[in-house]
């Protein structure tokens, strides 16, 4: 005979009959089932410490299991959920995670897998207050947003146009086909003080990091002369910057290594979105009110070491340091 499932009015007889003191046979000719049928259904859900069957309750708990049948936590496996948590405490995003997992313990997982886990950590799903004896690994994701949400648009600063537009950069720099295409930005400090300089490469996401000596122009121009400097001419083909007042000696900069350089529009941070997402990972860090005048330049190369070395989704999981170094060979 096919199984059915009990419907809350059966639940609700067996409770009735069961205060009558009826058998477990009686009942299950009352309900036309099987015997063995009402003894699971009675056992498995009698309130603990009590003989008391409530069939709300009973009811409420296989609607919540059958909507999850047929679905496992992966993260059930001990091994999968050390790997996991040890890398999140690494900040590695659940993406590159679920990236490299195979190639490392032979799983596999799926990101949403790890998100669902993170945030299951915590009651209604991020709303309420963290589980007994769970891990509140929030704290290790980018944005460590207590729930999920999507993405809001951000918020944009006036500035001033100057330079050459992007609209005259060479088109091959948007298809990412070879290295040597930067993009520049400043990282602000608490209280207006100097920031750092960030430089990043958009065919492989290489990001130098570098601390300022003050707010002005020159610093600007010394600390990224003084990067690119160090690094082969092929890898210096053009820099793109937004408008703001620290990148007004571009035509120093062309010359002193001659890379060319472009400006985006006003307003559009899209058109620098890998400096942007960068900034992003480096803010994971060095959060906003970090006083970058108290880090010090060790601080400032492990940051930018372990970003070189984390591997990337757009790169095949493989990590910038990998895809830049393979490009200079060829």
């Amino acid at each position: 005979m096919k199984y059915k499932h009990f419907s809350i009015e059966e639940r609700e007889k067996i409770q009735k009959m069961l205060w009558q003191k009826l058998s477990i046979r009686n009942i299950a000719t009352a309900l036309d089932r099987n015997p063995s049928s009402i003894s699971r259904e009675i056992d498995k859900n009698l309130l603990s410490g009590h003989k008391t069957y409530i069939p709300r309750l009973a009811h409420k708990r296989a609607l919540r299991k059958r909507k999850s049948r047929g679905r496992t936590d992966r993260l059930k496996n001990q091994q999968v959920r050390d790997y996991v948590v040890n890398h999140l405490k690494e900040k590695w995003s659940p993406e590159q995670i679920a990236g490299t997992i195979q190639s490392e313990i032979k799983q596999t997982i799926s990101h949403e897998a790890i998100y669902q886990y993170i945030y299951d950590q915590v009651h209604r799903d991020g709303y309420g207050l963290l589980k007994p004896g769970a891990e509140d690994l929030r704290m290790y994701l980018r944005r460590k947003r207590k729930r999920r949400q999507p993405k809001g648009a951000r918020k944009c600063q006036r500035i001033k146009p100057e330079g050459i537009s992007i609209d005259n950069r060479p088109f091959i720099v948007d298809l990412r086909k070879r290295i040597g295409d930067w993009e520049s930005d400043t990282v602000e400090s608490k209280d207006y003080k100097p920031g750092i300089n960030t430089l990043v490469e958009r065919k492989t996401g290489l990001v130098l990091i570098t601390k300022l000596f003050d707010k002005t122009s020159y610093s600007t121009l010394s600390a990224i002369s003084n990067r690119l400097n160090l690094l082969p001419e092929k890898t210096k083909q053009t820099i793109t910057f937004d408008n703001g007042s620290e990148n007004s000696k571009w035509q120093e900069l062309e010359q002193r290594i001659g890379i060319k350089t472009f400006f985006a529009h006003a307003y559009h941070s899209w058109e620098r979105g890998t400096n942007e997402n960068t900034n992003g990972l480096i803010r994971d860090y060095f959060p906003k009110g970090t006083d970058f005048t108290k880090i010090s330049n060790e601080d400032i190369a492990f940051v930018e070491y372990s970003l070189n070395t984390r591997p990337r989704k757009r790169l095949g999981f493989k990590t910038p340091l990998e895809v830049f170094s393979v490009a200079l060979e060829g």
